[in-house]
């Protein structure tokens, strides 16, 4: 492709990335702890992926394992496929191109987005085709708090999105309990409220 060829496809992806981002309230600040945007869906009965957490911010530990464990114990009407299991599927599937991590999900902490769009949209469709489930629940954000004269927190960025269309059914920033300096980054994590909030989306 020549470089105006590029130009151009550079040109038409930002302009598909206005659009959508204008439709959906573009022009508003960037979405902040307590954020909750969207009407999630009954997922009794459903198989829900959980891609791996895409950006990890001042928090130690591993913040997927604790996702995990507070899914696994507090909702147990849908069968959730784990950070772990697709990885292990991928493994066994060298001919699938697909990868969990790393995602282009920075347009969520940015602006409020009712469609993903390809790349992420491709990544996340291939992935959930694998493992036989819809919706995909993604973690964008782990972000350890840097409130002053306060105890950190761990608070996350999360997407519900519809991997068949591509929408996005809700997108929330949880906060985690407060813990104690020097208690460990996930002395206290934000894991399981997000777990909470993914147990009230069973209850219909």
């Amino acid at each position: 492709m020549t470089s105006k060829g590029v130009l151009a496809a550079q040109a038409r992806a930002a302009i598909l990335v206005a659009l959508v981002l204008c439709a959906c309230g573009g022009g508003t600040p960037p979405p902040g702890p307590g954020t909750s945007v969207g009407s999630p869906p009954d997922l009794r009965g459903t198989r829900v992926l959980v891609s791996p957490t895409q950006q990890v911010l001042g928090v130690s530990g591993d913040p997927d394992a604790e996702l995990a464990f507070g899914l696994r114990d507090r909702t147990r009407a849908l069968t959730w496929v784990l950070p772990y299991q697709l990885d292990e599927v991928l493994a066994r599937s060298p001919g699938i191109s697909a990868s969990p991590r790393g995602l282009p999900v920075r347009q969520f902490l940015q602006a409020e987005v009712c469609r993903s769009g390809d790349p992420l949209y491709g990544e996340l469709r291939r992935m959930a085709a694998l493992v036989d489930a819809d919706p995909v629940l993604s973690p964008v954000q782990a972000a350890l708090s840097s409130n002053v004269d306060e105890d950190p927190r761990v608070n996350w960025s999360v997407a519900l999105m519809e991997v068949s269309t591509g929408r996005v059914h809700w997108f929330g920033i949880v906060e985690g309990g407060a813990f104690p300096a020097g208690a460990g980054l996930l002395g206290r994590p934000a894991g399981p409220d997000v777990a909470v909030v993914c147990g009230s989306m069973t209850t219909g």
